[in-house]
């Protein structure tokens, strides 16, 4: 790839305006609604509070977009922040016509539509179970990581209430697009820009058009509406978990070791170690060293 130039990043930069992306909000549009703040804390903490409180204004694909978001929220309680606009942060309300033992997919059905953004902008993404977009790019590795390098953060988060309300569980997915970041500007040695990877996108508001268009593609095949998206297997040709050899540290403090064979039916990991297949379905996945 071709490192994008200084006037590249700078233009990656600008302002987001809400202008911009009229031509995907509003009534069988990607977007039902979509707010442009100029920062936020959490972009997701914004959703879910507005969502609870006023959920007949948040329509299913509507979202929230920070040009600075300052207080990042991620799994387990992790937050990071961002330099002004360096990063796309977004937050998009879901209300999929699922049943509650679906809902584990969330995280895999958003991050699959983020790898099919990025894969359009030339960029070669990858999921990486259960919340991460990764690639391929690292030149040494990195314990826990290998050679691959982390560029998008997803964060799912079932709006309080929701799951008993007879219009199903309403879902806020959050997604951190590192875009424009320096290497100095990164929070941590596996993470990576898509300037850094040398890709020449780095339009804001282009990703964040496709990201909307493939989110709809996506939960409309996790619903099972779409006659040409098989999902399952889809999200698996794109897990480069699968295949790994990995450690997974679980929430309780357990260890489990063995091989990424596969997505379980509620959309767990499926790892085989000496005494069989266990299907995790929360934990954090480290690659194991050789």
């Amino acid at each position: 790839m071709i490192s994008p130039s200084s006037a590249a990043v700078a233009r990656s930069r600008e302002p987001l305006q809400a202008q911009a992306f009229a031509p995907i909000v509003g009534a069988s549009r990607q977007l039902s609604r979509l707010d442009v703040l100029a920062t936020s804390p959490s972009t997701n903490t914004a959703l879910l509070k507005a969502a609870a409180s006023e959920p007949g204004e948040w329509p299913a694909f509507s979202g929230i977009v920070a040009d600075h978001q300052t207080a990042g929220r991620g799994r387990a309680g992790r937050s990071w922040a961002t330099p002004q606009g360096a990063a796309l942060t977004v937050s998009f309300l879901l209300r999929p016509s699922v049943s509650a033992d679906a809902l584990g997919w969330a995280p895999l059905v958003v991050g699959f539509a983020t790898v099919r953004a990025l894969r359009d902008a030339g960029v070669g993404a990858y999921l990486k179970w259960p919340n991460d977009v990764v690639v391929e790019a690292g030149v040494k590795d990195i314990p826990g990581w290998g050679r691959w390098r982390k560029t998008v953060g997803v964060l799912c988060e079932v709006v309080p209430g929701s799951v008993e309300s007879p219009d199903g569980a309403a879902i806020v997915a959050g997604i951190g697009i590192n875009v424009s970041q320096s290497p100095s500007e990164l929070p941590v040695p596996h993470a990576a820009s898509l300037a850094t990877l040398g890709a020449t996108g780095l339009d804001r508001v282009a990703l964040l058009r496709s990201l909307a268009a493939h989110l709809r593609d996506a939960v409309a095949g996790w619903e099972g509406e779409s006659e040409h998206f098989s999902l399952r297997p889809d999200i698996e040709k794109v897990c480069a978990s699968i295949g790994w050899d990995v450690e997974v540290d679980m929430p309780g403090g357990s260890l489990v070791v063995g091989r990424a064979v596969g997505l379980g039916a509620s959309g767990g990991l499926l790892v085989q170690a000496d005494a069989g297949v266990t299907e995790v379905l929360a934990g954090d996945v480290r690659v194991r060293r050789s």
